[in-house]
């Protein structure tokens, strides 16, 4: 697989986010979880995302498990900053220096790992200076614990206030062919500063592979319905006849709906790299496929006309996303 660049740090084109395997999209199996990860690892997808936040604390474990005698063939990215407690339940954002510094030892021994080579602010404390919260984790980086910082939904000011305390090699943030806000101003100014971009929920959830033709098609004890406006009432059915649009145009490139959406992600620029995420070997192999995959102006003006603009917010809350 081909690399590009976040910042720095060269990554490989396509990641693969683990959050997943551990909580929100239904029940998971460790085990099967693990052959993911080593089968792309193999395929040359060796740019892991996980967080603190997610199990809560379970996923960091399992991807340190499955990276055991295969660390220096990996890129592991962590975040920190949405405070969970361990029975699951909800503290808050904290980008206070004093709670970085623990989080990071905590992630660390979670990971079985003495550095993070990307660690990400997952959301921005509003109640907190950015400076004072990316000093701290500048600090991690002189200590050798850290290798790059990143931001996650974090606006443009936010953004350049934090690259001039330390260099940010990589902003997360949502963005598919549902999701295109970051177009406006925040991918401009990333690019202005030299800062990748990685785009997690590429596939919009689900909704532009077209596995999901009706709510009773989630899997059961998936949270995509209660947090996801998108995936509710008449929400719902608009996105569904958005993705069947992706499938039309997929069938006749020969590619599935989610490769399509994928090689549109892809063909943005050399700077985003895509991280969607499976609990699955088959659908695995199938997104890393979508990285031999071209699209013409045509196929792309195609997308951008009969796809854009779907109905809902991306969170049931979108306060903590910072604009």
């Amino acid at each position: 697989m081909q690399t590009r660049q976040l910042g720095s740090l060269s990554v490989s084109a396509l990641g693969l986010g683990c959050m997943g395997m551990s909580e929100f999209y239904g029940a998971g199996n460790d085990v099967e979880s693990i052959a993911v990860i080593h089968r792309a690892v193999e395929l040359g997808c060796s740019f892991l995302d996980t967080a603190d936040m997610y199990g809560p604390f379970t996923n960091e474990r399992l991807v340190g498990q499955a990276v055991i005698g295969r660390r220096d063939q990996v890129v592991i990215a962590t975040k920190f900053g949405n405070e969970r407690r361990p029975d699951g339940s909800w503290v808050g954002v904290n980008g206070r220096p004093e709670y970085v510094a623990s989080a990071c030892d905590a992630s660390l021994e979670r990971l079985g790992t003495d550095h993070i080579d990307l660690y990400y602010q997952h959301r921005v404390d509003t109640t907190v200076p950015i400076e004072e919260t990316v000093g701290a984790m500048a600090s991690l980086v002189e200590a050798g614990k850290v290798r790059h910082l990143g931001l996650s939904e974090a606006s443009a000011e936010t953004i350049r206030r934090a690259h001039q305390v330390h260099p940010i090699s990589a902003l997360q943030t949502e963005y598919s062919l549902f999701s295109r806000d970051v177009e406006a101003e925040v991918l401009p100014t990333v690019r202005e500063l030299g800062i990748g971009f990685v785009a997690y929920s590429p596939l919009g959830r689900g909704l532009l592979t077209g596995a999901y033709k009706r709510p009773s098609d989630l899997p059961e004890g998936d949270a995509r319905a209660e947090r996801f406006p998108r995936f509710s009432g008449e929400n719902f059915d608009r996105n569904v006849a958005l993705g069947a649009n992706v499938e039309q145009l997929a069938a006749s490139k020969g590619c599935t709906p989610g490769q399509l959406a994928l090689a549109w992600l892809l063909s943005r620029g050399e700077d985003v790299v895509p991280i969607p995420g499976t609990k699955r070997k088959k659908y695995l192999e199938e997104n890393i496929a979508a990285t031999a995959i071209e699209l013409n102006g045509a196929d792309v003006a195609w997308l951008d006309e009969n796809v854009g603009h779907p109905a809902g917010d991306r969170y049931a809350d979108m306060g903590s996303v910072n604009r």
